[in-house]
């Protein structure tokens, strides 16, 4: 990018509701457009299918990629990212899709929509997050040593400032490379993203093994179900779950959720091991209240926790990254929507043909 990302980060909105809200508020020419065109205002007035609006999404980014951006050719770029919620070190770069293990379940519908996107505008404009999965990773070494003059330097929304240098072909190029490739790579964060990248000519990755990587909470929030906390509270003591009472203000813990409604709380005791959050999706949501994980009354919540528009918020305490390399390692796939790891890398600072 020449100065800044046009418009809000495209990585800060998960649910197509704040998309939809996001695109209403910010002015005409972002990347966010660019990603979910038939969610504009434009869009939805014209009641626009996905398909229709492509094509003024294809129009819309040539016109950022003129203005917002300048052109880089065989290009990798060393990254770093520093905040409240940790720092990375890694590579951003084109990756083969095909090389990278997958940590989570997807959403179908979720891949074809993005498959759509990427196959329509013949670029990614955002990057997932693969870990490489060893207990020494040279890469990171490389890129702290890293000290010119970098092409971009950013604070996103968060409060996390963002590094990003240009290397062209050469030794440099080429020992960065080789370390990224080291080791088996996992997917960190943009699991949808890496399964929409499928039989395309590569995925734009940024890989990273911390030095500080931390695994943040993912809880579930209902809406509009029609129950109130006291109902689900009946229907999961009928399973022969603990429920009991507890301040709103308490946190949950490995094997125990606490489901919030406003000023009132209840702690439930999972009695299964494993990862919480499919407990949470096959008995709490389920099969005690009878409501799709994947409808529109549950929704993945990170960040803030919302206290208006909900039923409750069931909160679940973060995955431990031994959990999750043990999964991986036994070629398993965590729930859907379970690891949230930060930091994250900024997309929009560098787009990526695809050929």
């Amino acid at each position: 990018m020449r100065d800044r990302v046009p418009g809000p980060d495209v990585d800060e909105f998960a649910e197509p509701e704040r998309i939809v809200t996001a695109l209403a508020r910010a002015r005409p020419g972002t990347l966010l457009a660019v990603q979910h065109p038939h969610r504009t205002p434009a869009a939805l007035a014209a009641g626009s299918s996905l398909l229709d609006a492509l094509p003024h999404a294809v129009a819309e980014l040539a016109h950022l990629r003129r203005n917002a951006y300048r052109e880089v050719r065989d290009v990798v770029a060393p990254y770093r990212v520093d905040g409240p919620d940790g720092t990375a070190h890694g590579l951003l770069c084109m990756v083969d899709p095909a090389a990278v293990g997958h940590t989570e379940d997807v959403y179908p519908d979720v891949v074809a929509e993005r498959a759509r996107v990427l196959s329509g505008l013949g670029c990614v404009t955002s990057a997932a997050m693969l870990v490489p999965v060893a207990r020494e990773v040279r890469l990171t070494g490389l890129v702290a040593e890293v000290d010119d003059e970098p092409a971009v330097s950013v604070v996103d929304p968060g409060g996390r400032r963002h590094w990003l240098w240009l290397v062209g072909p050469g030794e440099r190029q080429d020992a960065l490379l080789e370390a990224a490739g080291e080791h088996p790579l996992m997917v960190a964060d943009g699991n949808h993203r890496v399964a929409a990248s499928a039989g395309l000519s590569g995925l734009l990755a940024l890989v990273t093994a911390g030095p500080d990587l931390r695994i943040g909470p993912i809880h579930r929030a209902v809406a509009g179900s029609g129950l109130s906390l006291a109902d689900m509270a009946v229907a999961w003591r009928s399973l022969g779950l603990v429920v009991t009472p507890v301040d709103a203000a308490t946190r949950p813990s490995p094997g125990v959720v606490v489901a919030v409604s406003g000023a009132s709380a209840v702690r439930v005791e999972l009695p299964s091991a494993g990862v919480d959050h499919a407990f949470v999706e096959a008995v709490l949501l389920d099969k005690a209240l009878g409501l799709d994980p994947e409808s529109p009354h549950v929704r993945p919540v990170t960040g803030d926790v919302p206290t208006e528009g909900v039923d409750a918020v069931l909160l679940i305490a973060p995955v431990p990254l031994a959990d999750v390399l043990a999964v991986h390692e036994a070629g398993g796939r965590m729930p859907r929507k379970s690891t949230y790891f930060t930091p994250k890398p900024r997309s929009g600072l560098l787009l990526a043909d695809l050929d």
